[in-house]
């Protein structure tokens, strides 16, 4: 009888590209401990981007890896030769899934789907979530589920539990504001810490709140603009990721700003969330690095 033997075939490992954030106390020769760490695990490096706050003292690096990565090795190794209070994340350089809140307005929700559609954003949406029902039918024109959350006849805290019952069935990596307009509670904004994405309809810091349009008229300005950040407890003073403006002139009525404002509001809003899915923001007190 002919004995039969095994053939067994090996599977080489998976060459993955991360995405390496540090950010520690600055010292001398941090980028070259880095990279030589990097080096010795036979990890080539994409992309190398750094900065010093030197008002605070603070080194911040983005580096993008390729190669087969022991990732609890190589972090512990590079924990050794940086300053003892530091802070490193290695991220998959994946794709994202988000929740986008929204209320009425429709051209930020509608440029978010349009774009992640046909892959200006590389992102999936994973639900739309609404304390009115008015873009239920936008939303499911994309196949993506629409849920109803109304505020109606609920106090903010029970909304709130309703809300985050919603949301937290997908396990976002990110909530996004797309003109949500309601006031998040310090409760809710813990349980996504500086992950929730919002766009402010002005130039922040100025026009905190409501009708910053109104503000803007009132004020007689001459350039209007729109601010995406993180939300934080204190309104609309989160960490910022983008802003941009346009000219106005005298002409233009409060209701016009607003108008023109919208194209502004949309693209800010887009250009933050890519900036966020490819980590390069990084959020320090209240500010954010951005490579």
């Amino acid at each position: 009888m002919q004995q039969m033997t095994e053939t067994r075939t090996h599977t080489p490992p998976t060459i993955a590209r991360k995405i390496l954030l540090t950010d520690c106390a600055d010292a001398q020769g941090l980028i070259a401990k880095i990279t030589s760490v990097c080096f010795n695990h036979k990890l080539n490096i994409i992309k190398n981007s750094e900065f010093v706050d030197n008002a605070q003292g603070r080194f911040f690096m983005r580096t993008e890896l390729e190669g087969i990565f022991n990732s609890e090795q190589l972090l512990q190794d590079l924990r050794q030769v940086l300053p003892t209070k530091n802070h490193m994340n290695l991220v998959s350089a994946g794709k994202k899934r988000i929740v986008v809140l929204v209320t009425k307005e429709a051209h930020c929700l509608g440029d978010l789907l349009m774009k992640a559609y046909y892959g200006g954003l590389s992102v999936e949406i994973a639900a739309v979530v609404g304390n009115h029902d008015a873009l239920r039918e936008l939303t499911e024109k994309f196949n993506i589920p629409f849920h109803l959350v109304s505020h109606e006849g609920l106090d903010r805290i029970q909304h709130e539990q309703a809300l985050l019952a919603a949301v937290s069935q997908y396990e976002p990596d990110y909530l996004v504001l797309a003109k949500y307009m309601r006031v998040l509670t310090p409760d809710f904004v813990a349980q996504y810490p500086n992950r929730i994405i919002n766009i402010h309809h002005s130039f922040l810091p100025a026009f905190i709140g409501a009708a910053p349009y109104r503000q803007a008229w009132e004020r007689g300005v001459k350039i209007i603009g729109a601010t995406a950040h993180f939300v934080n407890n204190c309104l609309d003073e989160g960490p910022i990721i983008k802003q941009d403006v346009i000219p106005v002139d005298h002409s233009y009525s409060a209701l016009e700003m607003a108008r023109a404002g919208r194209d502004v509001e949309k693209s800010v809003l887009s250009k933050a969330l890519q900036l966020v899915l490819n980590e390069q923001v990084v959020v320090y007190g209240n500010k954010t690095v951005v490579f």
